[in-house]
């Protein structure tokens, strides 16, 4: 578990509903480092928030749903501080 709270932003290619779930479903199964995720089926967008190594997300996702995951944009927060937005 990281230190450093991260919103992570991936394009992912979703054609149909069976893409849509199973992103979903491999989002699902990593739930202790998520805290939040978003799909964003019309511009073929995730966007995931919590306490992870980004890195290690987006080869999670690769694996579990066996598509190409491109990261746009990784933006850190500190948690130190005790709240997080």
């Amino acid at each position: 578990m990281s230190d450093k709270f991260y919103c992570m932003t991936v394009r992912m290619n979703i054609d149909c509903n069976g893409c849509y779930q199973r992103i979903r479903r491999a989002l699902l199964q990593m739930q202790e480092d998520l805290e939040s995720h978003l799909i964003d089926r019309k511009q073929q967008r995730v966007s995931v928030c919590g306490a992870f190594v980004p890195q290690d997300v987006a080869i999670k996702l690769r694996k579990k749903t066996n598509r190409r995951v491109e990261i746009m944009e990784i933006k850190e927060v500190d948690a130190g501080d005790g709240h997080r937005p």
